[in-house]
């Protein structure tokens, strides 16, 4: 699903797949026809262009899905409703998807400098003071790599989706969050990230791999939400929140997400503080 140059298709049938079917709804597919010919895979993968739901598949039933579905923040302009499409119609019963587990994960990050320096250019742009557009960035994710040593606080599981039983309306969700500040520092926001794991036979480890600050790159990077304001926190504080995720009206790809969350501090003076706050944020 999603096939691309046909690289996954191409494995699959090298390892063994009696037949691939490999479905893209762009014009790589075309280099992909070309690729598998030249590779010699012809007579054992079919391709086609066009969307899933409208295509017409040579075969009514298959053994395993294999998709590269995952989005920034996991969702963010995924194909995983289209997987899931493909899991309804066309899978087996005790059919294989690859990768068949995924969750997102969250945790506190200083990054003081990089928030300033986005912030502070809108001051002064060529002389001109465009300040209004402050509010505006700090309403927009960013997606960049988060060094491991930026990451500040305890890390949390937000949530953590099985593709073997979620449905659609699984994909809009709320989930709650608890992180302890692991030293005296300031937090500028969160920072999440996802790990996704492949289907095993039983008694084999399962092959995994996350796209968090403390793991090798990926493509996907980390997503970066800044908080309206900053929290100076001393070892032991805690921020307490939830996390609101659904797909934007306009644009169902894109993703509105809201984050609340509750600032406890003991303070370095022994005196106890606490403040509440929200972000509201659109993945475009």
């Amino acid at each position: 699903v999603g096939c691309g140059t046909g690289i996954l298709s191409m494995f699959a049938a090298k390892h063994g797949a009696k037949h691939v079917i490999g479905v893209d709804m762009s014009s790589i597919i075309e280099m992909a026809k070309e690729l598998v010919e030249l590779n010699g895979f012809s007579d054992k993968i079919t391709l086609l262009r066009g969307k899933l739901e409208d295509v017409h598949l040579p075969f009514p039933k298959v053994d395993i899905i294999i998709s590269e579905w995952m989005g920034y923040f996991l969702l963010y302009e995924s194909m995983m409703d289209t997987v899931l499409y493909a899991r309804d119609h066309y899978l087996v019963e005790g059919g294989l998807i690859f990768p068949d587990k995924c969750s997102i994960h969250l945790a506190g990050l200083e990054d003081s400098q990089y928030k300033d320096e986005k912030l502070n250019y809108w001051q002064d742009v060529y002389g001109f003071d465009y300040s209004p557009f402050v509010p505006l960035v700090l309403h927009e994710p960013i997606v960049d790599t988060v060094e491991r040593n930026n990451v500040n606080t305890t890390s949390d599981k937000l949530i953590e989706f099985d593709l073997n039983t979620v449905k659609i309306s699984d994909l809009a969700f709320k989930s709650n969050f608890k992180l302890t500040a692991k030293r005296q520092d300031m937090i500028n926001g969160i920072v999440t990230w996802f790990d996704i794991v492949f289907p095993a036979p039983k008694g084999k480890r399962p092959v995994e791999f996350s796209t968090g600050p403390h793991a090798p790159y990926t493509h996907w990077k980390q997503t970066i939400f800044y908080f309206p304001d900053d929290l100076d926190a001393e070892t032991g504080d805690t921020i307490e929140g939830e996390l609101v995720c659904s797909p934007n009206e306009k644009n169902n790809r894109d993703l509105n997400i809201k984050i609340s969350y509750k600032f406890e501090s003991n303070g370095i003076d022994g005196n106890s503080r606490s403040r509440k706050n929200e972000g509201s944020y659109l993945m475009h």
